[in-house]
C-alpha cells in the first residue's frame, strides 16, 4: 500500500496563509530560532521543528476555545 500525501502540507484556508506564516515566525523565534522563514528546515532536528509546530498548535486551540 502507497502513501498518498497529495492533501498534506495544502492550506485549507488560503487567507490564512499570511497569519499562519507570521505565527510561525513568531513561535520560531521565542523558542530561539531566528530568520525561521530563510532556514533549511532539513538541518533543523525534529525536536526544533516540532516545537515550532506543536505551540502553533496549542497556541491556534486556545485562541479556539476562548472564541478569538
Amino acid at each position: 500500500m502507497t502513501s498518498n500525501n497529495s492533501g498534506r502540507n495544502r492550506t485549507l484556508v488560503p487567507e490564512a496563509k499570511e497569519g499562519l506564516n507570521r505565527l510561525k515566525t513568531e513561535v520560531a523565534s521565542e523558542v530561539g530560532l531566528t530568520n525561521y522563514e530563510n532556514l533549511d528546515k532539513g538541518n533543523l532536528s525534529s525536536r526544533q521543528n516540532g516545537s515550532v509546530g506543536g505551540e502553533m498548535v496549542k497556541r491556534m486551540v486556545e485562541s479556539y476555545e476562548k472564541g478569538i
